[in-house]
């Protein structure tokens, strides 16, 4: 048997096996609860179209349940299983008081106008509606690969409209646009958690050391997979503040080298307008896209698809550090031999899971009805120039770099990506300090999965 929900429950079942659990209760935690396959027909372009699509809820341990939709070819049964029991021991590593869920429709977005798109997803709004698989206290998606704010807000309209009287209506979807509701920070998050995870990595020395690396993220060498929203993000963050060289990124239709550094944010620009990275001034243009997931670097980001990384080509990864940007980029049959090997792997659901923590701030925003930092805004600056005067009263001034991060205000934006970067660092540390209490936990993916599966057992067994 092979495929993502069996990778998934290969690793799972790696960390269940170190735990004592009752008889029964990994079972509960392990399996998926329900799954909503649906299928309506939609007129267009004088011809009936059938749309197929899944909603999968893996765990109701917390609620709502949480997750994606995505819009792609591949999505099917076996991917949303998947997706939504990584969403569930994500959500319980990062301390984001959901449970986990995921869907999506078996379409190509790119093959349908806005106006198409926009019919197709007010319909599967519909469906899961009547279903029971979307709602404020029980179900909520997000933003997934093929989707972004437009479908979010797409899908809380046709909400609001189906239930005029729910005051949290609002919450029934996060990743929208901020004029309905969402939150500044949401669309950067999981790229920003990426980075924020990095640095966490790297402000342990003896966790750097142990993976063989020889620098910091200053200068440390990345090639990144897939420079979507989550890829580009991640690298334009990594290169611009912490000084990582990018020297490859991979895309469809192949890959660009180049060793002094790519300018992410250039080569983002040229495939807004060529479609691909092929042609961009100044780097050495490889077809074999996938081929250079075995160039020589520091750190190898997937930030595409799952099962990437696989038994054929991990006996030639080069890079000391894996980070999965992406979900499940890793098999479970090639995460065997990057841990036989030495090569530290970063797992996926700790450090992608920015993207459901500023979910959670902005589903807690919506709840609040009301924006972050509005009380305080003005509290914050009062006091800043309280110190500021006291100094200056003294002749002792304070240096202008500081006074204006004393200044700074308490914005949404700067709360949600400091809420954002404490998650990321006090979760990284605690799967470390499973990692080094434990004899029997070696890696950080095995580290992660206990720690997650033990705060879900302790649940079952004191609450439920």
């Amino acid at each position: 048997m092979s495929g993502f929900l069996h990778d998934v429950n290969v690793m799972v079942d790696r960390a269940l096996g170190l735990l004592d659990l009752p008889p029964g209760l990994a079972e509960e935690i392990r399996g998926c609860h329900a799954v909503y396959h649906v299928r309506f027909a939609v007129e267009m372009r004088d011809e009936w179209k059938v749309i197929e699509g899944w909603r999968a809820v893996h765990s109701e341990w917390r609620l709502p349940a949480k997750g994606g939709l995505r819009y792609a070819p591949s999505v099917d049964e076996d991917e949303v299983e998947a997706l939504a029991a990584l969403m569930t021991y994500k959500c319980a590593v990062v301390d984001v008081p959901f449970g986990g869920s995921k869907g999506g429709l078996r379409i190509d977005p790119r093959e349908f106008t806005e106006g198409e798109l926009e019919q197709i997803t007010r319909r599967f709004a519909l469906e899961l509606d009547q279903k029971g698989f979307l709602s404020p206290a029980t179900n909520v998606p997000a933003p997934d690969m093929g989707t972004g704010e437009r479908e979010m807000a797409w899908i809380a309209n046709t909400y609001r409209r189906l239930h005029p009287e729910d005051v949290n209506a609002e919450a029934c979807v996060t990743g929208k646009p901020v004029a309905m509701g969402g939150v500044h920070g949401r669309t950067e998050a999981t790229g920003r958690g990426v980075q924020y995870g990095l640095q966490a990595f790297f402000s342990h020395t003896d966790d750097v050391v142990a993976a063989g690396l020889d620098r910091g993220l200053d200068g440390a060498r990345v090639v990144v997979q897939g420079l979507g929203n989550v890829g580009f993000h991640a690298t334009k963050f990594l290169s611009e503040e912490d000084g990582a060289i990018v020297v490859a990124v991979i895309e469809r239709d192949g890959a660009v080298i180049d060793e002094s550094g790519l300018d992410v944010a250039a080569l983002r620009a040229h495939m807004d307008e060529t479609g691909g990275v092929a042609g961009f001034p100044g780097a050495t243009f490889v077809e074999d896209g996938a081929a250079v997931l075995e160039h020589p670097c520091d750190i190898l980001l997937p930030a595409a698809m799952e099962g990437q990384i696989t038994e054929d080509n991990a006996p030639r990864i080069q890079a000391r550090l894996v980070a999965e940007a992406a979900n499940g980029p890793v098999t479970a049959a090639a995460d065997e031999i990057l841990r036989a090997r030495g090569i530290t792997v970063i797992p996926d659901f700790y450090l992608n899971a920015g993207g459901v923590t500023v979910s959670y701030f902005e589903w807690v925003k919506n709840l609040a009805h009301m924006q972050f930092g509005r009380l305080e805004q003005r509290l914050t600056e009062l006091r800043a120039e309280s110190v500021l005067d006291l100094f200056a009263r003294a002749g002792d001034p304070v240096p202008p770099e500081i006074a204006e991060t004393l200044l700074q205000s308490e914005s949404e934006l700067n709360l949600v990506r400091s809420g954002l970067y404490d998650t990321m660092r006090t979760s990284y540390a605690t799967i470390r300090e499973v990692l080094r209490s434990r004899d029997d936990v070696d890696d950080l993916r095995t580290a992660a999965f206990v720690l997650a599966l033990g705060k879900i057992a302790r649940y079952y067994q004191e609450y439920a």
